[in-house]
């Protein structure tokens, strides 16, 4: 990673699936991202959880991820909270497990039952350990004929927990967007997400970044790749997250390309690792 480190300054670093598993840090890449820091570089973690980037903080504190290999976190949560302030009408219904609520912190908004709400605010599934998307099929369609437009503030669909992968909001918004409901998406792939990184990238370095000193590294083909190439910042493919990698590198790589046609893949590894 030396050479990326020098031609990129500023890195854009995903969590889930690059830096941790949802159980335990990727040391090689906690001791990647933080050698970049020590040759001069910035490292702005960028993630889609729903969370506040003070409660992201706390969780990685948890993990167990050294505080050392980043220096900002700015998350899909944060976005979120300004849609809920522009769409939410001053009462929303609440889609998510309570260990999300930090989001709602200093809002003026009330959290409201579906039928007194004028919003949903979707930050992932009640029990993502033991829910499917079915048990939420008669939820939708009420919120449907109610008219209630849906605030996503994770646009993942899904997402590694130790071993096993679990369903986000992201997938709850795309079954309410084909049921023809209003969405709204707070985080990756969207800009608004890039825009505030970027913001506290330049805060950081004291001076305006350039977008081709802009290395964006994720897992995730749909949001970190397809984010990347929507913002024109070039991109390094872990494989091992999201995807399949065990028909290797080459192919992995080869069907995020197609996927993502637009995007600028400059390396793909299955875990970030600094030589």
């Amino acid at each position: 990673m030396e050479e990326y480190s020098q031609k990129y300054p500023v890195w854009l670093c995903d969590i889930w699936g690059v830096v941790h598993n949802g159980v335990k840090p990727y040391i090689a890449a906690v001791a990647a991202l933080s050698k970049h820091r020590r040759s001069g570089g910035t490292v702005i973690l960028v993630t889609n959880s729903p969370r506040s980037s003070l409660g992201v903080r706390k969780q990685l504190a948890e993990i167990g991820v050294d505080p050392g290999c980043f220096d900002e976190v700015v998350t899909s949560g944060d976005v979120t909270r300004e849609l809920i302030a522009a769409h939410g009408g001053g009462s929303v219904y609440h889609l998510g497990p309570e260990r999300d609520l930090s989001i709602f912190k200093g809002l003026d908004v009330a959290r409201t039952e579906l039928k007194d709400a004028k919003a949903i605010l979707c930050t992932g599934l009640f029990d993502d350990a033991n829910d499917t998307l079915e048990d939420y099929a008669a939820l939708l369609r009420v919120a449907y004929v109610l008219k209630l437009p849906m605030i996503c503030a994770n646009p993942d669909k899904i997402v590694r927990h130790g071993d096993r992968i679990l369903y986000c909001a992201g997938s709850l918004a795309e079954i309410y967007q084909a049921m023809g409901g209003v969405v709204m998406m707070a985080g990756k792939p969207y800009q608004p997400i890039y825009d505030l990184a970027l913001a506290e990238a330049t805060r950081i370095c004291g001076q305006p970044v350039r977008k081709d000193h802009v290395l964006a590294i994720g897992d995730g083909p749909e949001t970190d790749i397809r984010g990347a190439a929507n913002f024109g910042v070039d991109v390094v493919l872990v494989a091992d997250g999201v995807t399949d990698a065990t028909a290797g590198l080459a192919a992995v790589e080869h069907e995020v390309a197609e996927a993502v046609p637009e995007a600028r893949i400059v390396l793909t590894v299955r875990n970030l690792v600094w030589p």
